[in-house]
């Protein structure tokens, strides 16, 4: 994994962003490498994985901004959830090849792309773990 060091010491990533979601999933290094195609996402960082293939952190930047995750430890209090009653949203200019590129990696569309009442082109989809992502971009005036 990049970035890790043997001794698991963590180089110091650049945190971006003012708010970061975190997520515990099921299979952190399987859904960073969805990310990274789904959503263009660089690895920041990893903890190497441990003997059952899980790691406790991993750093991604997509979109200029930090996402976090590890996986769930249910031998330490953390076990595994479905994800629910949230949505991630990425805000870009160029919608159609964010959305085309996240429906082609494997991305369910959820809500169509659309202009929404606000004035915006707006659409949902859920990523193959649950996760919901939403993407808006301001409609540009002809």
């Amino acid at each position: 994994m990049e970035n890790a060091v043997a001794d698991q010491q963590p180089t110091k990533a650049e945190v971006r962003g003012g708010l970061i979601a975190y997520l515990q999933v099921d299979g952190a290094f399987k859904v960073a490498e969805f990310y990274q195609r789904a959503f263009g996402a660089e690895q920041a960082f990893a903890y190497p994985p441990d003997e059952k293939g899980r790691t406790m952190h991993v750093h991604l930047y997509i979109n200029g901004t930090s996402l976090m995750m590890s996986d769930a430890f249910p031998e330490h209090g953390y076990p595994h959830q479905e994800p629910k009653a949230f949505t991630l949203q990425l805000v870009v200019d160029d919608i159609d090849s964010w959305w085309n590129r996240a429906v082609d990696a494997g991305c369910e569309i959820v809500t169509p792309l659309q202009v929404m009442f606000w004035g915006d082109r707006y659409g949902q989809l859920r990523d193959p773990f649950g996760i919901s992502w939403a993407m808006n971009a301001p409609v540009k005036a002809e």
